[in-house]
């Protein structure tokens, strides 16, 4: 293969799944490792994958990591919508009468913006909390990735009132190291909504950027609780949590 042309053998790398590629690709000769070091080659691949940076003129630094990233992407939060019950969540407290999964629209509440969406957690009349902790590498993000790209780490959630309680909610997320030191995080003022409100679906969402190196794990931590201290579950409900890491791309 090394009587072949250069583009013919990129041409054929190409092809080749992208850990292959630098696992054992990258490691048969000084010629592969230079072509699948090649920015071009990781640039043609993304092409292949249709992954587009948004918007479509932004600088890429590293074309390999920009691929990766592409194909790592998706929600790191399990069970997000309450559809495993509690799977995957651990409830760091449950007062009142703890908590309890409902279906939507669920009394004096609204459907949900996306159809799709069926369900949702709800609180009680004193402070209910759960939380998901994310190992980075458990999903394909490995140490050097996290430190030389230091992709966007970004963070969605949902919450509503019922329309006859007031309630209020929190989010609290957390960038961890190795030993679990907390290196940033992200920690709105808890959200009190009146009684008597439009009971409307309402989404919190926020962004890292340039965080420190070494983060390894993510904490995310929501809840809240019914203002009003009546028995049951008259306090906020969340659903349809996300965490996501790397670049926008273009659909």
């Amino acid at each position: 293969m090394e009587s072949l042309p250069e583009d013919a053998l990129i041409a054929v790398l190409v092809l080749v799944p992208a850990r292959d590629l630098v696992l054992h690709c990258r490691l048969v000769c000084s010629l592969w490792r230079g072509l699948v070091d090649l920015p071009s080659l990781w640039r043609l691949k993304c092409q292949r994958q249709g992954y587009r940076p948004e918007p479509l003129d932004s600088p890429i630094p590293d074309w390999r990591d920009f691929y990766f990233l592409c194909s790592l992407k998706r929600n790191l939060i399990k069970n997000p919508c309450a559809e495993e019950g509690f799977d995957a969540w651990e409830k760091e407290s449950s007062g009142g009468d703890g908590w309890k999964i409902e279906e939507l629209p669920g009394n004096h509440g609204r459907n949900f913006p996306l159809p799709h969406i069926q369900k949702y957690f709800v609180t009680s009349y004193e402070s209910c909390m759960k939380k998901q902790m994310i190992t980075l590498r458990d999903h394909g993000y490995w140490d050097q990735l996290m430190d030389e790209a230091r992709p966007d780490i970004v963070v969605t959630d949902w919450y509503a009132a019922r329309f006859d309680c007031s309630c209020q909610y929190e989010l609290c997320v957390r960038l961890l190291s190795k030993d679990y030191i907390v290196l940033q995080e992200f920690l709105p003022e808890p959200v009190v909504i009146e009684q008597w409100s439009d009971a409307e679906w309402r989404k919190v969402s926020h962004t890292f950027h340039n965080y420190p190196a070494g983060v390894r794990h993510i904490l995310f931590i929501h809840g809240g609780q019914d203002m009003q201290f009546w028995a049951g579950w008259y306090g906020v409900r969340v659903t349809d949590s996300s965490l996501t890491l790397g670049p926008q791309v273009a659909d």
